[in-house]
């Protein structure tokens, strides 16, 4: 055997593009991040996205679940479908949609708001996120615009670099972690006039103690006003409007 075919055999010698190993190595997590960041922004540029509503809410609220769960599923997909319908997601303007429906990607609130968004005929997007316990997307996303990400860095990313507004339904920690991301960003500046609309005030002040904050001097009094409370999604749709996102037709 030459040794140019056995060269074929070695580690060193494969492509780098082609060595697996060495792109799942720790050396390459640099290029595995700006690979996630760029097949995303690639699909969506070619879907012509250029704005998005985020909503953000727990995976285990479900239709038929108890207590609140089947009014908060019922209000993401009544909102889901109000904002497809008047934001701008079902018109594109030279070739861009606008305000077009973005969630986790998976089940509850996320798939009841991308429900919402497939019934008025308008494209919804799933960031999904590859977990121990493995989340499948939900069947309302569309099949162009739905992702699998490893890096939590790069689908946050995701969901604030487009983000016209962001609506938050009940939720746990999850929904907890993109709601506070989202405040510090518009807290410290470091991100646009993008409106926060919490539905259901009821449980988000007994959830979290907003004047504490202020009582102990955690936050500023002023910092209270990045919030906007609505009782349901036709509400939130409103208080959107009220805050200048922008309705295309």
């Amino acid at each position: 055997m030459t040794r140019g075919r056995r060269a074929k055999d070695w580690p060193s010698y494969r492509l780098a593009l082609l060595d697996h190993e060495f792109l799942r190595s720790p050396a390459a997590r640099g290029v595995r991040l700006q690979l996630e960041q760029l097949k995303a922004e690639e699909a969506l540029r070619a879907a012509g996205i250029r704005s998005t509503l985020v909503v953000f809410g727990s995976s285990r609220v479900r239709e038929d679940g108890p207590g609140a769960q089947p009014r908060w599923y019922a209000e993401a997909r009544r909102f889901g479908r109000l904002a497809s319908e008047a934001g701008g997601a079902l018109h594109p303007v030279g070739g861009w949609r606008d305000n077009v429906i973005a969630t986790g990607g998976g089940p509850g609130i996320m798939e009841a708001a991308c429900r919402g968004a497939r019934e008025a005929g308008a494209p919804a997007i799933g960031f999904n996120i590859r977990l121990p316990r493995e989340q499948a997307p939900n069947r309302y996303t569309t099949r162009e615009l739905t992702f699998q990400f490893h890096y939590f860095a790069i689908r946050k990313l995701h969901l604030a670099m487009r983000a016209r507004a962001l609506v938050v339904f009940p939720g746990g920690f999850g929904t907890l972690d993109e709601l506070f991301e989202i405040l510090t960003l518009r807290q410290t500046g470091r991100m646009g006039p993008v409106p926060v609309v919490l539905v259901d005030e009821a449980f988000w002040r007994g959830a979290i103690a907003w004047e504490k904050l202020v009582e102990a001097d955690m936050i500023e009094r002023a910092d209270l006003d990045l919030l906007r409370f609505a009782p349901d999604g036709e509400a939130a749709w409103r208080a959107l409007e009220a805050a200048g996102v922008a309705v295309r037709g």
